[in-house]
């Protein structure tokens, strides 16, 4: 056993342990000392994991092959470590104001980072479940903090009775592979594979990707995302955006590519089916929206429907993965920052979740208008900014892949999603302030305006400077 290769993974639990034994002592004046322990939890796991790329020249199996220290593993864990920091930080005002249990909220989401961290460096299917059911319920459980409001409740039971089906359909899933295989090792799954020609392995790949495409929030397992996104607290909806889907696209590549590549010809045509439905259906209600949370909701089932082309043409493209990768950890980035900014601009009895509250925003506050332009134009598409080279990438793997009229119905989706990112940017910047908005002040502490300037920038600056971000990706999926 191994103990280094596993030591963020082991670090965290423990920091997580001392801090909630620490945190159950301290008086409510001293509740920023849980928020401080918890970024330096992340912060020190961060520094663990940069050794690992130059530690292991190639993959390393260890705990009897169910853990894998690999590049794919070591970036999601920088990606994940480093979001969930920007994410708590987003959250310390809007929970503080709302007196919302702040101790619990931020060692649940320490418990849920645990859990990304054990899936994405999961090698078998127990260790994948195990770390996906950590992930769930401590999600579970941040969603209903909000004791005071009757939408969070609400979504935490459709996300729990949801999620509970899910992992049931996944589990099924993993028992059929495991009897027709004998094992539950990615490696050992896709070696007995290679020799089975019958329907099970088929259904079972079926119900598998069932489970993966609900964590992920695609089409047709789509029905939790808008509600739970716009009835949880919005440093809840931030995290969810986030890091999970970091996780998510990580055992996908790792069950499809590494456990089933004998089926590729069987959840290619899968993906294409979901892939569509999710940019169509995505786009289409998003337009329809009236509440900005709700739209980014739906934008997201689009966003991760393009994602899933670049998992597509991965098989036949020398940068599908890597595309996919870069498409998905760009799309967190920007998310994680127009949700950052409603909860920055929410104040207690309000939440600045409504399309007409953003009417004038410029007039009020020119900076944060910017940053919402940037981090909007991002996920349009629109150059320079980061998110048209990623879906400039995916659209380069499906021509590689031979799949240019997959590639001409995402670049006509994404033409109809750019409609309501601009109609936002068109409020901000060409429409007056509402009578209720125009007296009340947008005041932002210094601390909240470096990192949504640090979270715009980066949207800007990768999209100038892409190179480095894009070798980071295609590194980590070679």
């Amino acid at each position: 056993m191994n103990f280094f290769a596993a030591m963020p993974e082991i670090f965290i639990l423990s920091m997580a342990c001392l801090i909630l034994v620490v945190d159950a002592f301290l008086p409510e004046r001293r509740r920023n000392v849980t928020y401080l322990l918890v970024q330096l939890t992340l912060v020190a796991a961060f520094v663990l994991t940069v050794p690992q790329f130059k530690d292991y020249p190639g993959p390393i199996t260890t705990f009897s092959g169910n853990y894998v220290v690999d590049d794919l593993a070591v970036t999601c864990k920088l990606f994940m470590y480093l979001f969930s920091l920007f994410a708590f930080a987003y959250a310390r005002e809007y929970l503080q104001a709302r007196k919302i249990p702040r101790g619990e909220y931020y060692l649940l989401g320490l418990f849920s980072v645990l859990g990304m961290s054990i899936m994405v460096s999961a090698y078998t299917f127990l260790t994948i479940y195990l770390g996906l059911e950590l992930l769930s319920l401590s999600l579970y459980a941040m969603v209903a903090m909000n004791k005071k409001s009757s939408d969070a409740t609400e979504a935490a039971m459709k996300y729990f009775v949801l999620g509970a089906l899910a992992s049931g359909i996944l589990l099924y899933g993993i028992s059929l592979l495991y009897g027709v295989t004998g094992s539950i090792q990615l490696g050992a799954v896709a070696g007995t594979l290679q020799s089975r020609d019958d329907v099970v392995p088929v259904v079972a790949l079926i119900f598998v990707m069932a489970g993966l495409i609900f964590k992920f929030g695609a089409v047709p397992f789509h029905m939790w995302v808008p509600d739970v996104y716009q009835g949880a607290s919005t440093p809840t909806t931030l995290f969810i955006a986030s890091a999970p889907k970091i996780a998510a696209f990580a055992i996908t590549v790792r069950i499809l590519v590494q456990a089933m590549p004998s089926l590729q010809n069987q959840w290619e045509l899968i993906l294409i089916v979901i892939s569509i439905l999710s940019m169509f259906l995505g786009n289409l209600l998003a337009i329809a929206q009236v509440n900005l949370k709700r739209m980014l909701a739906y934008s997201s089932i689009a966003h991760i429907g393009y994602a899933l082309l670049g998992i597509l043409a991965g098989p036949n493209s020398s940068q599908g993965y890597s595309a996919a990768m870069f498409y998905i950890s760009t799309y967190v980035l920007v998310a994680a920052g127009a949700f950052a900014i409603i909860a920055i601009m929410s104040r207690e009895g309000f939440e600045f979740d409504k399309l007409d509250d953003y009417r004038g925003l410029n007039a009020r506050n020119p900076w944060l208008a910017f940053m919402m332009l940037l981090l909007l134009f991002s996920m349009a598409g629109v150059p320079p900014t980061v998110g048209f080279f990623a879906k400039l990438g995916l659209l380069e793997a499906l021509v590689q892949a031979k799949l240019v009229w997959l590639a001409v119905l995402a670049l006509v989706f994404a033409l109809v999603g750019a409609y309501y990112y601009l109609r936002v940017v068109m409020l901000m910047y060409f429409e007056e302030p509402s009578e209720g908005m125009i007296n009340m002040p947008i005041t932002v502490s210094s601390d909240m305006m470096i990192a949504i300037s640090i979270n715009g920038a980066a949207a800007l600056l990768l999209g100038l400077l892409p190179s480095f971000f894009i070798d980071l990706c295609r590194i980590s999926v070679g």
